[in-house]
């Protein structure tokens, strides 16, 4: 008995099955996916201090891990050149470690900054570097999203004196977002995996406060009888 094509479409359709192979390259959620564990991405933290010659742009360059959402970021300037930015990766290798979450791949926007001597940098350290289109911010969410978290938080609540008040506010950031601020997207842990506190009625332990940056920062957490 002969089928029509249709019918054969009709089928599989019914039964949630591909009507056709896929052709092409992957979606950008499917390369996501794949590399999630050893996908980093990054980009300029712009801020605006107060120095003695007035107020002045400074730069931090961010990397975050697309599967742990922990956040990694160098010492700022207000001089981002070429140069200064190909000597960040170094400092992006070593924190990325050499364990599950090793980076392998780094995606980047096209801002001029970046250029050759980051990709090159990148490449001699066995890295991939992904240049994301331009105006295509979503496909870099993972780093724009903790750069908003991070003003919102912490810096829009300062006024922030020179890059090392800037460095410390962002390190004392850091802290708390890596290790004590739970994440919805990953269940509700900390990018450094700690899990969830347990919640118990009738707990007798005395819940206490963790306070950063004279209180802009808290984190609350039981201690066990």
């Amino acid at each position: 008995m002969k089928v029509s094509r249709s019918t054969v479409v009709n089928i599989l359709k019914k039964a949630g099955l591909p009507t056709g192979p896929e052709r092409g390259e992957a979606t950008w959620d499917q390369f996501i996916k794949s590399h999630a564990k050893t996908l980093w991405a990054c980009d300029f933290l712009r801020y605006r201090i107060v120095t003695k010659w007035g107020f002045r742009d400074a730069y931090t360059l961010v990397f975050v891990n697309v599967a742990t959402r922990r956040a990694v970021a160098t010492a700022s300037t207000e001089h981002p050149d070429a140069a200064w930015v190909a000597a960040q990766v170094p400092l992006l290798k070593t924190a990325a470690g050499d364990g599950a979450t090793e980076c392998r791949v780094l995606t980047r926007d096209s801002d001029t900054k970046f250029g050759r001597p980051f990709d090159e940098a990148l490449r001699a350290h066995d890295i991939t570097p992904v240049r994301l289109p331009h105006r295509a911010p979503n496909l870099n969410a993972h780093v724009e999203r903790f750069i908003q978290t991070v003003q919102d938080e912490c810096l829009d609540r300062f006024i922030v004196l020179g890059t090392r008040h800037l460095d410390h506010l962002i390190a004392e950031f850091l802290e708390h977002y890596n290790r004590e601020r739970p994440h919805s997207a990953i269940k509700f842990r900390t990018p450094v995996g700690r899990p969830p506190p347990l919640r118990l009625a009738g707990h007798p332990g005395t819940v206490r406060c963790r306070a950063r940056l004279g209180g802009v920062l808290r984190h609350y957490y039981r201690v066990a009888a």
